[in-house]
């Protein structure tokens, strides 16, 4: 309730016409300190649950407590206004010196020495005088990403147990070259025709890394033994290449197991398309509309067939492991990086040697291995005249070639059975695919 109530009075109507004159003077005041106040029952409403079970008078703060922790923090915000900021300082210095003197009595009374719900405390305060100096929206957005994580600390650890110590460093690695080296890198172009930014090369693996992560992480978190299903929807987004790869060989040793190896297949494979999507309207925005279409068709194309299949299945469960690489590793990033500025450089030269025919001759070539190197180069280009169609075009011939380098990967390795399940709804995407761009785009 106190959620609802913080998010009501901070979405108060202040159009002009109506309100201006209502939300002035003495209204303000007290529409700041009643945002404090809700901030501070917002956190002492899940500080309370979470100690519950504690007898009356064991807490050193409960829901009261927190909501006048809040409200003193608004009057002292008040207080910075009207006599200045030293005054709100002394406050603060004041309550911490409160509280602190609590928690280290109740420390000889209690197994928990945390100072989790010391710091939500000082933080009420600290956020009940931000909404008095009139930052409201940012005072309720903080409370609420506060009471998330003090309410997620099960899930939080569970995340940290899942991560490996390598991939811990490689991504402080990763991120350390991200924040530290990227704002310093030259933001301009070198080489042939300076088609080589350092800035935006680096700035593109960044955000293929994080994308792929995001895959990678949750199949960390959530178990790639949860199903093919599960692996193949969010191996998709680290790399459907990789997963068909390794569901292929696995159909081979199992063969029991291949239709819900199939269905992984084709999840992973139809993920490819949304972010597909993502990656190229993130460089510019103005290809979404292009691409929408196309890449809907392609997606339905593949999980339809799924989707098919898993109604199909038998009573057979299966729990696969993956082989995906992490893709914050230093080495995997800047061999995409790498590889990134040469399809840049070969784009441009062909599209100058041989106009719109080199780009989707080169499109088709740089499908067979991976799409992202391509779909992020012809977004750059269009930055530098290349047409949006000519660039959505490509991204589609990409797209269609590297799923049908996939059907055949997959009969190869895995055999004629899952070969067929995979390769004929892989076959109808990229047909389909490139049947729609022609048409929608020319």
């Amino acid at each position: 309730m106190s959620g609802l109530f913080l998010f009501s009075i901070t979405h108060f109507p202040t159009d002009r016409r109506g309100m201006t004159d209502l939300m002035s003077g003495e209204f303000v005041t007290f529409y700041r300190l009643g945002v404090g106040l809700a901030i501070g029952l917002l956190l002492g409403v899940e500080r309370g649950w979470k100690e519950r079970e504690a007898k009356e008078g064991e807490r050193i703060a409960g829901v009261r407590t927190y909501g006048l922790i809040g409200l003193l923090g608004g009057a002292a915000g008040l207080l910075s206004i009207h006599v200045g900021p030293l005054a709100t300082g002394l406050v603060f210095i004041g309550l911490a010196g409160v509280l602190v003197t609590a928690h280290v009595w109740s420390l000889g009374r209690a197994e928990d020495i945390g100072i989790t719900s010391l710091v939500a405390q000082l933080l009420t305060f600290g956020l009940g005088a931000l909404a008095a100096v009139g930052e409201v929206a940012v005072a309720a957005a903080s409370a609420v990403v506060a009471t998330w994580l003090l309410s997620s600390k099960s899930t939080l650890h569970r995340w940290l147990r899942a991560l490996e110590g390598r991939e811990l460093r490689a991504g402080i690695q990763l991120l350390l070259m991200s924040v530290v080296l990227l704002p310093i890198l030259p933001n301009q172009g070198y080489g042939p025709w300076q088609v080589l930014n350092p800035y935006a090369i680096w700035w593109m693996v960044v955000l293929i890394a994080a994308i792929s992560f995001i895959g990678y992480f949750s199949i960390k978190i959530g178990g790639a033994g949860r199903g093919a299903a599960f692996t193949g929807v969010f191996g998709g987004l680290a790399s459907s290449t990789a997963l068909t790869l390794h569901f292929s060989r696995a159909s081979r040793r199992q063969p029991r197991a291949t239709p819900m190896l199939a269905i992984g297949i084709l999840l992973a494979c139809g993920t490819m398309f949304p972010r597909m999507l993502v990656v190229a309207s993130a460089l510019n925005p103005d290809l979404l509309r292009p691409l929408l279409v196309p890449a809907l068709v392609m997606a339905l194309l593949v999980y339809v067939p799924a989707g098919f299949y898993w109604r199909l299945r038998g009573d057979e469960q299966t729990d696969m492991g993956s082989t995906l690489r992490n893709p914050l590793e230093l080495k995997s990033a800047l061999t995409f990086g790498a590889l990134l500025g040469l399809v840049m450089l070969l784009g441009k030269a062909l599209e100058t040697w041989f106009g719109d025919a080199g780009v989707l001759g080169l499109a088709a070539a740089s499908g067979l291995a991976d799409v992202d190197a391509i779909t992020l180069s012809l977004a750059r280009m269009t930055e530098g005249g290349l047409a949006l169609p000519v660039a959505a075009m490509g991204v589609v011939i990409a797209a269609a070639v590297n799923s049908l380098a996939k059907g055949v990967m997959a009969t190869a390795v895995g055999g004629r059975e899952i070969g067929i399940r995979v390769g004929l709804p892989l076959l109808a995407s990229a047909a389909g695919g490139l049947a729609v761009a022609w048409l929608w785009l020319w």
